[in-house]
């Protein structure tokens, strides 16, 4: 099952693709991780990009994709895989249509109000990077984490004009990734404003 996840900011597609790896014995491949561990393991690639990073500037599309053709190439893909946050815009789409076939490209969608209900009501402990949500994963003690009983904060991208600001970069850069992949039939619809477990029911019906 080699599927691409679509959806915005706060749609739950890393809490699915947790599932669908497991479910389908198939790795998540996250654009962020793949940066991360090519940084750390100091590849050709990820110097380049350390580099990059370092003088401010934004990764080329280039290194990306070759990153990405790297990673399906490993024989943990072999049997699929589920890519998360790639691709982003129309060239990288073609340069994956090239690497390889997609089963399903699956568009999580879940209402503005709801997305920044989710983010806005986050918070973090400074020290261990502990996250808890005002109303779904509350602290013990308001406002303390649970352990060290320090304060909590709201990192500035949870606040609600960065949440719509991004809302708004993905709605642009997306819908003709959408529309891209409506054309060649493999746009599945979900619902993600639903419970987790609930996201993950519809998603395996859909993949029947």
């Amino acid at each position: 099952m080699r599927m691409v996840f679509l959806g915005p900011p706060g749609a739950g597609k890393g809490t699915i693709a947790a599932s669908a790896k497991e479910y389908y014995g198939i790795p998540h491949i996250s654009t962020g991780d793949l940066f991360r561990s090519n940084i750390k393991n100091e590849t050709e690639l990820g110097l380049q990009v350390k580099s990059i990073l370092a003088s401010g500037g934004l990764v080329p599309d280039s290194v990306t994709i070759e990153m990405v053709r790297n990673r399906i190439a490993e024989p943990d893909c072999k049997n699929g895989f589920i890519l998360d946050g790639f691709p982003r815009t129309i060239p990288q789409a073609d340069a994956l249509a090239e690497m390889t076939d997609l089963d399903a490209v699956v568009d999580f969608q879940i209402p503005k109000e709801e997305v920044v209900k989710r983010l806005s009501g986050r918070r973090m402990c400074p020290s261990s990077g502990r996250i808890y949500h005002v109303i779904f994963n509350p602290p013990k003690v308001d406002g303390k984490d649970d352990e060290t009983g320090e304060d909590l904060i709201q990192r500035p991208d949870d606040k609600e004009e960065a949440i719509m600001h991004r809302l708004e970069v993905y709605t642009e850069q997306t819908e003709p990734l959408i529309k891209y992949y409506r054309d060649k039939g493999l746009i599945k619809e979900i619902d993600a404003s639903v419970k987790p477990s609930e996201v993950f029911e519809l998603l395996k019906q859909s993949l029947c």
